[in-house]
């Protein structure tokens, strides 16, 4: 077995938990306050450095692997819908009028679990990964002001990636390489 996949099976149980309480709790954009400490909580108990309030509620967590190289950006949104959920779920929305609808509950709790992932394997690390968890995707534009306070410097990003979940219906998967509306646009 791989050490990523038997990384990825470690911490899949708490990928989940992490999932389901951030999506309990859902927050308009640049009010992601709950989520933003979830996150900052679970990046300093990995002693990975970070840095909070980037664009008001966003956070930047940044590992540095053992031996030199560029720096590759992985980011997250956080924000949610202004949507009454509807599912039957334990864990449901609380929030009267909010619900994860987009998966950014997802997005946040996979980000962790690769934080998770990639900070055990840093000592095999050429270069770094700045981890970004954006606020205000879906109507604020997040990305523009995260950008405006250095979120692509220090160090410079060399390259910037995102990933979408969701259920869709078709006959094979495909990945498709396509400008994305977001911090990755810029870069």
């Amino acid at each position: 077995m791989s050490e990523v996949k038997r990384l990825g099976e470690k911490y899949l149980q708490h990928m989940i938990n992490l999932r389901e309480t951030i999506h309990m709790y859902p927050e308009d954009g640049f009010s992601e306050f709950t989520t933003s400490k979830i996150i900052i909580e679970e990046l300093e108990k990995l002693g990975i450095k970070v840095q909070k309030n980037v664009a008001k509620t966003g956070v930047v967590g940044l590992i540095e692997g053992k031996y030199p190289g560029k720096t590759v950006l992985l980011r997250a949104d956080m924000d949610t819908l202004k949507i009454q959920e509807q599912a039957d779920v334990e864990y449901k929305s609380k929030i009267d009028g909010m619900m994860h609808a987009c998966g950014h509950d997802g997005h946040v709790a996979g980000l962790l679990g690769a934080a998770m992932i990639l900070n055990e394997l840093k000592d095999n690390l050429h270069g770094n990964v700045k981890l970004v968890f954006q606020p205000a995707e879906e109507r604020d534009g997040g990305a523009l002001p995260m950008i405006e306070e250095g979120v692509l410097e220090n160090p410079k990003v060399d390259a910037a990636f995102a990933a979408l979940m969701g259920i869709f219906k078709r006959r094979r998967s495909t990945f498709k390489r396509r400008p994305y509306d977001g911090i990755t646009r810029h870069i």
